[in-house]
């Protein structure tokens, strides 16, 4: 039996990936180097949990809600749409944008509006609150989007985190959709047991069927 297909659809984590203005960069600090003499090499990391492809927890934009660790998982695993949009830069992307039913209780949207991880611009796309309040009543359990976030970069109010916190919906942010065509698949991309911190970096990537 021949395995199914993977497609990677996380950014590589190097130094040179943007993180959002202001919040902690990636670096990696090396403590012990085999290639110096070392008879193990171990590092250390530091950066903001908000790193390449993450999912957000409830207490990143909800007071009183839980962190990534508290989530339950069955969101991040399971049957997904990858759906294609056409989006305009700094525009958020409504139900006249879809391009077909929604098929899967996990859709993944490529705007193509953030297209370099390692160059953080701030005129990508996010969603309208209106898009998260169908997809919930379709049955979505998970959003996700190839922007480093769901609202736009000067929003202040959140309105689309709300309606995730509102339904306790699952959010995936900062994809890497390009080279995925449009149809279903299944998704892993399990956060990380982070008790209490706002988000996790995710290794997302998505099964051909």
């Amino acid at each position: 039996m021949s395995e199914r297909r993977i497609h990677d659809i996380s950014p590589p984590i190097t130094p040179r990936i943007g993180v959002w203005p202001g919040d902690t960069p990636f670096s990696r600090q090396v403590l012990c180097d085999m290639k110096a003499g070392a008879n193990l090499t171990l590092s250390s990391l530091t950066s903001t949990v908000h790193l390449g492809a993450h999912a957000d927890a409830p207490n990143h934009y909800g007071r009183d809600a839980g962190g990534a660790g508290e989530r339950p998982l069955a969101p991040y695993l399971g049957p997904c749409q990858v759906m294609r949009v056409a989006a305009a830069r700094n525009q958020r992307i409504g139900t006249r944008q879809l391009t077909g039913p929604i098929t899967a209780p996990r859709v993944l949207f490529h705007t193509g509006t953030f297209p370099d991880p390692d160059r953080f611009t701030t005129d990508f796309a996010a969603f309208e609150p209106e898009l998260l309040e169908y997809l919930h009543g379709q049955g979505v359990v998970l959003a996700g989007i190839d922007t480093p976030s769901v609202d736009l970069f000067d929003s202040k109010d959140l309105p689309a985190h709300q309606v995730l916190l509102r339904h306790d919906m699952a959010v995936l942010e900062g994809l890497v959709l390009d080279r995925v065509p449009p149809g279903n698949y299944e998704l892993i991309a399990l956060p990380l047991r982070l008790m209490g911190f706002d988000a996790s970096p995710v290794r997302a990537i998505l099964r051909e069927w």
